[in-house]
């Protein structure tokens, strides 16, 4: 295949591009910054691969790439957990998902009708659009409850977040129109060597690790070869449409997790981290780690998915041993 992607450089876009260079696809980089793109994804080491620079919420000369590629994956959006929530800081979280994901729509459907010069059994294959967009959502589409559990046909919750997630996929679903196969996937909080997890092992090596807030609060996580192994499963596979909750099958409590990471990590998880502190540096953002939500991957389970880190040690020891 022939992949565009955006929020390539990311932690998980990186490593989604690694995955997909080993496969042999070739793969398309949509970047704000193409030096940065090109550090990261070196030419020597990435031959199949093209960088090419966007304005993600402005239309452009890049949506025509779009034409060529197979697929796209559309991961970008303005980190949700850093600083403080300012109403512009809000507005730059909801208008790089909305109308980012609004300017890919718009590249596909646009996209012009392409002779492919593949041939199946020496005969001319003709394609027109991109078959699939893969996009990226969150398992704040849910809102936050400790006590309710959430699968991919429930409602949408009425906090920012749930607010921003509907608006994002709103975006998303209308290049069905384009007669395009759509997959959102709602992300849980991805752990592998960076991301959340990177913010919380320090404090754990220096003795001084434990549960965040309460600690009664859901964590609904993915390892993040699971993670990619799921995008690559909506790649490739034609019957998978529509939304799937891209989470572990054993959500956990704060409180668990930081057992379970001062276990492996053989450290002590005593040392809570107070909520009131979490509110003075992030204000609302403080939501994303105070305040969680048990999520169900019922209809990811249904399509046979196999995880390869369905709990949470095996998960954290890989990530810690590795």
């Amino acid at each position: 295949m022939k992949v565009a992607i955006t929020g390539a450089t990311g932690f998980v876009g990186s490593i989604l591009v690694q995955r997909l260079h080993r496969e042999g696809h070739k793969i398309v980089v949509l970047t704000r910054n193409t030096a940065f793109a090109q550090k990261v994804f070196p030419s020597e080491a990435f031959s199949n691969l093209e960088i090419v620079a966007y304005t993600p919420n402005t239309s452009g000369s890049w949506q025509s790439v779009i034409a060529s590629c197979d697929g796209v994956v559309n991961l970008a959006g303005e980190p949700i957990g850093e600083g403080r929530w300012t109403p512009e800081r809000k507005q730059e979280i909801l208008n790089s998902r909305k109308l980012g994901t609004q300017k890919i729509v718009e590249a596909i459907a646009n996209a012009n009708p392409k002779t492919a010069v593949a041939t199946t059994l020496g005969t001319p294959a003709t394609r027109c659009l991109p078959t699939v967009l893969i996009n990226a959502s969150a398992i704040g589409y849910y809102g936050t409850s400790e006590t309710a559990s959430f699968d991919e046909a429930s409602l949408s919750g009425n906090d920012f977040l749930a607010q921003v997630c509907q608006a994002w996929e709103a975006e998303a679903k209308k290049v069905k129109d384009a007669g395009v196969r759509l997959v959102i996937l709602r992300f849980g909080i991805v752990l592998g060597n960076g991301g959340a997890l990177g913010k919380m092992i320090p404090a754990f090596k220096l003795f001084a690790g434990g549960p965040i807030g309460s600690g009664r609060q859901w964590f609904s996580w993915i390892h993040v070869d699971d993670l990619v192994n799921l995008i690559l499963q909506a790649l490739t596979k034609p019957e998978i449409e529509g939304v799937y909750n891209a989470t572990a099958p054993n959500p956990v409590r704060m409180a668990d997790l930081s057992q379970t990471l001062g276990g492996v990590m053989n450290r002590p998880s005593w040392l809570p981290v107070p909520g009131f502190a979490i509110e003075a540096l992030l204000g609302d953002g403080a939501i994303v780690v105070l305040e969680g939500q048990q999520v169900i991957p019922k209809r990811t389970v249904e399509t046979g998915f196999e995880y390869k880190y369905p709990n949470l040690k095996s998960a954290l020891t890989q990530i810690l041993t590795s």
